[in-house]
């Protein structure tokens, strides 16, 4: 299948020229992405690790850790608004998005060495000294997750508004995280064999974070060096440097619908995904049920990446031809109806029974079965679980369309903020879903399986990604942003910047050019 990526070898047209695209160079849309994988890295780490060092390493109550990490998304998502405000108000010689990224990575290093190595050297006599430290480091290493990941939401709005090159930032986006957090998923369990309660696992793995982060920080700030200008900032005029209150975040949440259903699209599916492939439930699941962790963690993972490369492209491809919500829509439909084939397979599942186990030394028509409906699910979910980070920059132009405002940092951290208080859910999820069943520590690789385990899978792995789907069909139901009315919105954004650059006011950009029948030719890309 050939993607239609002959637009991305043009060179970029100044946003003040009159036409309607802004387009990127493949370059930039390659390299900026990293942004995402540069935080993915710390992210996989904290959500499915730090609750192990916690109880593990520091010795504290593993309610207490798996808690913290629900404490902490929360603190992250009321962070994310101010942080969004401030980035609106920003304008540097260095541009609005870079100061953030530069910011945020050098505090996440130095919160990380403070959390994951300063706070072992505290005795064991000064328990809650360990606490104490353990929860403000934490807290630093939020703030500086917060200043970096509000850029790749934010900062995608001057990257580029083409929208056959908006859903190619997806693709990007998907092999920069695989690049990242792939990277932690592949290595965990090679490093101490699962034994991710020991300081050996963080001694190796926090460095090697610490460094793949700055690298991938350092490729991004290049990808956006170009566009990081005022003349790429919405309709020009004092829409590129916007002083938006944290306290009218309502008034324009309320206003901006497709914002809304993108959330709950957004949100529930970041729910299932930090459930599912959390590393206990997936203990659980290839080591506790199947009895074979080793041989099967990164066999499936690996079979469920290699089902998501046709997907990524199908969904390029739909996405150019039909605009990014039938694309969503679409993929997800075939992930739901596939999952309902896993659902099958784990309810007939029986401990030391080999014709219903999961095997991939000795398959059976379970294994077979197994493989396809997980892999197809997957593939067709996984493909789609970041698509709504470019649909975040849709909403973004139609709120500068809706208001003249050019807000991409309130528009990217409202999004997360709700994405993140929904999300920070999984790991206490988790966690006291294994309490439930009477353990006292999270399920490792070496735990054997108890009773409780085999329904407590069929929730985690099966049924709460179910739920995030449908949720996410019945919120796009309603969501307008088409393809075809995405094309609108930016030849109206075009001709009004076209005029606000030759001394119209934005008042009167707003007023005198509304609806596609208004806009002269020139402006409409064809």
């Amino acid at each position: 299948m050939v993607l239609e990526v002959n637009n991305m070898k043009q060179e970029s047209t100044n946003a003040t020229a009159q036409n309607t695209v802004n387009r990127a160079k493949i370059y930039q849309l390659v390299l900026f992405p990293m942004n995402n994988g540069a935080t993915n890295v710390y992210y996989i780490l904290t959500m499915n690790f730090i609750a192990y060092y916690a109880n593990g390493v520091l010795g504290l109550l593993l309610a207490f850790a798996t808690t913290m990490v629900t404490i902490m998304r929360v603190f992250d998502a009321i962070t994310d608004p101010i942080i969004g405000a401030i980035m609106d108000r920003t304008s540097t010689k260095w541009g609005k998005f870079r100061p953030f990224m530069v910011i945020g990575n050098v505090i996440m290093i130095i919160s990380s060495i403070l959390m994951y190595f300063g706070t072992r050297v505290i005795s064991e006599d000064m328990m809650w000294l360990r606490y104490v430290c353990f929860v403000l480091f934490y807290a630093l290493y939020v703030i500086g997750y917060t200043f970096q990941t509000s850029v790749t939401r934010s900062g995608q709005t001057c990257l580029t508004n083409d929208p056959k090159q908006r859903p190619l930032f997806t693709i990007f986006n998907t092999v920069a995280s695989l690049i990242g957090m792939g990277l932690v998923q592949f290595l965990a369990p090679l490093v101490t064999g699962g034994d991710y309660g020991s300081e050996k696992f963080f001694n190796i793995m926090i460095p090697l974070a610490i460094i793949v982060s700055a690298v991938m920080t350092v490729l991004s700030i290049i990808g956006i060096a170009g566009k990081d200008r005022p003349e790429y900032f919405g309709i020009g005029g004092d829409s590129a440097k916007e002083k938006v209150k944290v306290r009218e975040y309502i008034q324009i949440l309320g206003a901006n619908k497709e914002l809304q259903r993108l959330m709950v699209a957004g949100a529930g599916c970041k729910l299932a995904f930090s459930i599912a492939t959390n590393m206990t439930v997936l203990s659980m699941l290839y080591g506790a049920m199947m009895s074979d962790y080793g041989g099967l963690y990164l066999p499936m993972m690996i079979i469920g990446y290699v089902f998501s490369v046709p997907f990524f492209l199908l969904t390029v491809r739909t996405s150019q031809k039909k605009g990014q919500k039938a694309s969503l829509v679409f993929y997800v439909r075939i992930a739901l109806i596939m999952y309902v084939g896993v659902l099958v397979l784990l309810f007939l599942w029986k401990p030391g029974v080999a014709s219903v186990n999961l095997s991939l030394t000795h398959i059976n028509l379970y294994t077979v079965l197994f493989i396809l409906f997980f892999g197809i699910g997957y593939g067709a979910y996984y493909a789609t679980a970041d698509m709504p980070i470019p649909m975040v920059a849709d909403c973004s132009d139609y709120e500068t369309f809706r208001s003249g405002r050019y807000i991409p940092g309130i528009i990217g951290t409202l999004f997360s903020l709700v994405d993140k208080l929904v999300s920070s859910l999984g790991s206490t999820i988790v966690g006291l879903a294994v309490t439930a069943i009477g353990l006292s520590k999270l399920p490792d690789a070496t735990t054997p399986y108890t009773d409780g385990m085999h329904g407590l899978v069929i929730i985690l792995f099966c049924v709460v990604p179910m739920i995030a789907w449908i949720a996410t069909l019945i919120a796009m139901h309603g969501y307008k942003l088409t393809g075809a009315r995405m094309k609108e919105i930016q030849a109206i954004n075009a001709v009004r910047r076209d005029a606000v650059n030759k001394g119209m006011s934005i008042h009167d950009a707003l007023e005198k050019w509304k609806t596609i029948d208004q806009v002269p030719e020139e402006f409409i890309e064809k």
